[in-house]
């Protein structure tokens, strides 16, 4: 009878287990969606807020005041960085089926690129409406 408990206490473990990373861009914002609505309750993303905050000017850096400065005004189409001059693949999912797949990966880019670009970390508020837009960008 105890391993019976046991092992039914393993597979409710199991089952409850979240993976870290999203296998789709929509579970990624649901993810964000979730964590914003724990500071703005019946938060709903906005892929219009996503296009505003990804065409504003945030002048933090004279190299990249914008996330358009690397990622150009085109989502669907390669960036380059201003500072390496290295090739950016398409931030569109539409574009690039990898984007906004894996949170961790997600998430380093958000805390480089907003530190660097917004001069702060992003909200998760901030972050759902940024892949609420790219999710709606097509080539």
């Amino acid at each position: 009878m105890k391993a019976t408990a046991f092992l039914i206490s393993i597979a409710v473990m199991a089952m409850s287990f979240t993976p870290a990373h999203a296998a789709t861009p929509a579970e990624l914002l649901a993810t964000y969606r979730t964590d914003a609505a724990q500071a703005t309750p019946n938060f709903q993303p906005s892929a219009q807020r996503g296009a505003e905050f990804f065409a504003r000017r945030f002048n933090v850096s004279a190299k990249m005041p914008a996330c358009t400065s690397c990622h150009t005004d085109k989502p669907t189409q390669p960036g380059r960085h201003v500072v390496t001059d290295k090739t950016i693949k398409p931030l569109a999912p539409a574009a690039n089926p990898e984007r906004f797949t894996e949170l961790a990966k997600a998430e380093k880019w958000f805390g480089r690129n907003c530190k660097e670009v917004v001069g702060r970390e992003c909200t998760a508020a901030e972050k759902a409406d940024f892949v609420a837009f790219m999710m709606e960008v097509r080539p």
